[in-house]
């Protein structure tokens, strides 16, 4: 019997108080990978409940106003008018806030990545009935700021394979790097990205559970970013790793887009392969 380890993470890119100046502006550092042309105009919401706008100061040149600034230029209004009357403090932390949205079979919110990835987890669970492996499902933390949950699961439960539950960016978009994934078209398999090459015959598992099912999947080699399996396949003496991911629109915006087709048959692709014995 084999030991599978699933990691789905569930934290989300956000901002943290480093600064609040003596006109009640609120100045931060961003948690993971925050992207300056999405941020400005949007607001975000505190632990505490206090909401925010995002602007950003633009100095004396007029021509700025076109120009996409540093975040060292970006801050927070919260309202406050002073130190001592802003309702945050350094070390506060935020999200950004957009409501969710449906636009026919496209599902758009923030945080796609990893929403997705932990309600797969989650329903396949649901699913599991008798399988031939032992599978143990974990929700990690810190994968924003380098996949550290991922790195302290796999030490602990050391299983014999990891698959990691995520996001990958779409090539659909005009004007992109075209790439061989599209939204709609079905989970994407992991072949490569820049952190990890996925064991080929953990690859070779996944797609014979898809094709003996004649499930819709896409097989991903990304140019650029990575998922838990990067840290999984290093932990203790190396673990055989791969990974599961839904196409995403705008990844990292408030406005992440994904299709619930691939959703849902990331779910049943996900059970199919757990329910196959796998050869190692």
């Amino acid at each position: 019997t084999k030991k599978i380890m699933i990691a789905a993470h569930m934290d989300e890119i956000g901002v943290m108080v480093s600064h609040v100046d003596r006109d009640g502006f609120v100045h931060f550092s961003p948690i993971g990978n925050v992207l300056r042309r999405y941020v400005l105009g949007g607001r975000v919401r505190f632990l505490n409940g206090t909401r925010g706008v995002i602007g950003a100061s633009l100095g004396d040149r007029l021509e700025a106003v076109n120009e996409l600034p540093t975040l060292d230029k970006i801050y927070i209004d919260v309202g406050a008018t002073s130190p001592k009357d802003c309702p945050v403090h350094i070390g506060d932390v935020a999200a950004f806030e957009l409501p969710y949205n449906e636009l026919g079979s496209r599902l758009v919110a923030k945080s796609m990545g990893n929403r997705a990835g932990v309600l797969i987890a989650i329903e396949t669970l649901r699913n599991l009935k008798s399988v031939p492996h032992e599978v143990i499902f974990v929700f990690t933390t810190q994968a924003e700021v380098g996949m550290r949950g991922a790195a302290t699961s796999a030490h602990g439960v050391d299983p014999d394979v990891g698959i990691a539950l995520g996001v990958t960016p779409a090539g659909d978009t005009p004007n992109l790097h075209r790439m061989e994934i599209a939204l709609g078209k079905g989970p994407c398999l992991k072949i490569q990205d820049a952190g990890m090459i996925a064991d080929p015959r953990i690859v070779n598992w996944m797609v014979r559970a898809a094709e003996k099912n004649k499930f819709s999947f896409q097989r991903e080699v990304l140019l650029v970013g990575d998922t838990g399996a990067r840290r999984i396949q290093l932990a203790r003496a190396g673990v055989p790793s791969g990974c599961i991911s839904v196409p995403v629109r705008y990844v990292h915006s408030p406005s992440e887009m994904v299709d619930i087709f691939d959703v849902q048959n990331a779910v049943r692709l996900l059970t199919a392969v757990l329910h196959t014995p796998i050869g190692l």
